[in-house]
């Protein structure tokens, strides 16, 4: 299989149990599921999905020689995403705004009941250690530190947004080392500006007050809907597409439900006021502190860069928004 991707290249890939799970319908669903969330609205003509992220993920393993199991882990880490992302952290009670971690909280029991496992012991891999993500220090670590996951997402979304060039990328990346199980760059240059680029994607994206409104706005959609009985807890894991389609009919019968999609959809406008507002949300905040090599140790940017450090304080904290609307 010959794949082509936009900060990789074209890369063939051949393994067996890659190519089967790239078929499963698990992974294949990732493509009807916007990585931003119902980013259209909010940030026109940047859509991408979650299977182009996984995808990405896996890549960088596989170039830069981590396990089989790791790569596999890197392939599968995002299918226990709902339809609009991130949103479902504003839809049920389990998730958490702040943290954004629906999602990893239940990856191993969702993932459990998927044909996965079954793919994984047919090339007779360890499924318990695969699903844990302990046993993979490339792929997850937790902020400020890089990891495949976080590298990936930030300079893919980076060239879509027009952060960033791929040719910019792709020079961060021929920078990017591993050293003792960790992602480093070989010249605090690179790691200075690739911390720039991804506190950029962080204010004006990740946490910023539009991806505030995007997150409200569906969360009450879905929420509303779930609390009629238009839909159940189940239909949240279709695809973006799919879950619309199944509430939109009763866009005509339910005029609180139209005016929430109208929100969701910037039909209608939107402030900050924080002595009078409609709600608050609450946004996860993403800065990360490269690590780098000078003189053979391993080294922070923060470490060498009081400006770097006092913006890494500065933003690494929840952002929360009073959000009114313009009805």
């Amino acid at each position: 299989m010959i794949y082509k991707d936009i900060i990789h290249g074209e890369v063939e890939i051949s393994e067996p149990v890659i190519l089967e799970l790239i078929d499963s319908p698990s992974i294949q669903r990732l493509k009807g599921i916007d990585q931003a969330g119902y980013s259209e609205p909010y940030f026109p003509n940047t859509k991408h999905n979650r299977f182009e992220h996984s995808m990405g993920d896996y890549l960088l393993l596989k170039k830069y020689g981590a396990p089989i199991e790791e790569q596999i882990n890197g392939l599968i880490h995002d299918v226990s995403h709902s339809a609009f992302s991130h949103c479902i952290d504003y839809v049920l009670a389990s998730g958490s705004q702040k943290d954004h971690d629906l999602q990893d909280n239940i990856f191993v029991d969702f993932v459990l009941k998927t044909e996965i496992p079954s793919i994984l012991r047919k090339y007779d891999f360890d499924v318990d250690y695969i699903l844990d993500e302990k046993n993979f220090p490339l792929q997850e670590r937790n902020l400020p530190d890089l990891c495949a996951d976080r590298i990936d997402y930030s300079l893919r979304t980076a060239i879509v947004f027009k952060e960033s060039e791929q040719e910019e990328v792709r020079n961060i990346m021929k920078d990017l080392v591993v050293k003792d199980n960790q992602w480093v760059f070989n010249s605090f240059d690179t790691a200075r500006r690739y911390a720039e680029i991804f506190l950029q994607m962080n204010n004006k994206y990740y946490s910023g007050v539009t991806s505030g409104v995007m997150f409200l706005t569906v969360g009450d959609y879905l929420k509303h809907s779930l609390k009629r009985g238009y839909i159940t807890e189940n239909d949240l894991y279709l695809t973006d597409m799919e879950l619309l389609n199944k509430i939109r009919k009763f866009h005509d019968q339910d005029a609180d439900l139209q005016l929430f999609f109208d929100r969701m959809d910037r039909r209608i406008g939107f402030s900050e006021d924080p002595t009078g507002y409609y709600s608050k949300v609450s946004c996860k905040s993403r800065v990360v502190d490269p690590s780098f090599m000078k003189d053979g140790r391993i080294m922070k940017v923060s470490d060498i860069d009081g400006e770097w450090k006092d913006l890494f304080d500065k933003y690494s904290g929840p952002k929360d928004y009073y959000i009114s609307f313009d009805e």
